[in-house]
């Protein structure tokens, strides 16, 4: 059921499965660890998450090019402007030659001026990344949730460009590095045959989606060396010896890090922000930074 929408609700047993672990999980963490740490110290414990990827397609000139990206902001629900200032701070610090911005902006339901208000603070803070490299971002499944136009439209007063089955390309001595994005798969918004429609055919190609486990289909095109995405929060509550209790769809399959799907790479962001639960245990938030070099 998709919010917004009237009816019956109906609690399968796999869903009461997964309630049953994340309580669960949750008494054991407030018995380890205490309340205090997993809803107000590690929620803002943030870690610079850096990597080097080699890319079959990557010209030489792009080699040493950096990627920052940050994905689930949720501004409105843990995250407040106070603690996204420190989160783009940290990007800011990295000087990424390009940064990329992962969808869920937004947090909840529906759109009121509380929701306009955190749009406003959204623009005003990612306005200070777009001002100094240039920003691209896809959408999530929770600024449909809200309201796309009007995320939307804070990323566009952002200056962020909004990739929405869309392609990005930079050109170095006549080669080019192409940066697509896929519209939010959870909403059914996703339309990978008109990226491919739109993408040329040389050039190493790094494709955004909200949702990881898209990278299976994106994969079995052959055309993209790396899918980066967000959505899980890495599970926010990660058990030791047994993982996230709880994993979303479109997000079960690769929860967290960096897996090699055929020939592609995937690597799934652990969030900044929070979901309905606002804890996290044994998941710092993440900025990833990426330095691309020739295969």
């Amino acid at each position: 059921m998709k919010p917004g929408v009237k009816g019956k609700i109906h609690f399968s047993r796999r869903d009461f499965l997964k309630l049953t672990g994340r309580v669960a999980g949750l008494s054991l963490i407030a018995g380890l660890g205490g309340w205090k740490y997993i809803s107000q110290i590690e929620p803002g414990d943030l870690e610079l998450v850096e990597l080097s990827l080699a890319l079959p397609r990557l010209n030489p000139v792009f080699s040493g090019f950096k990627i920052a990206a940050i994905s689930d902001i949720h501004i409105g629900g843990w995250m407040t402007f106070e603690r996204l200032t420190p989160v783009v701070d940290m990007v800011l610090a990295q000087e990424p030659d390009l940064v990329l911005l992962l969808g869920d902006f937004m947090h909840g339901y529906g759109w009121d001026d509380e929701k306009q208000a955190c749009a406003d603070s959204l623009a005003k803070e990612l306005l200070r990344l777009s001002e100094r490299t240039t920003t691209l971002a896809v959408m999530g499944n929770h600024d449909y949730w809200t309201s796309a136009p009007d995320v939307r439209r804070a990323l566009e007063n952002a200056n962020v460009i909004e990739l929405s089955n869309a392609t990005y390309s930079l050109t170095r001595d006549s080669s080019q590095l192409h940066f697509c994005g896929v519209d939010d798969i959870w909403e059914g918004q996703d339309d990978l045959d008109e990226i491919l429609a739109q993408l040329p055919a040389e050039g190493s190609a790094i494709l955004m989606a909200h949702e990881p486990d898209f990278a299976d289909t994106s994969a079995a095109t052959g055309r993209f060396d790396l899918q980066i995405s967000g959505h899980t929060h890495g599970g926010q509550v990660v058990i030791p010896g047994y993982g996230p209790p709880v994993r979303p769809p479109f997000g079960e399959k690769y929860i967290s890090g960096l897996y090699k799907v055929g020939e592609m790479w995937q690597y799934t962001n652990r969030g900044v922000g929070t979901g309905r639960i606002p804890v996290r245990f044994n998941c710092r938030p993440e900025v990833t930074v990426f330095t691309l070099i020739t295969a």
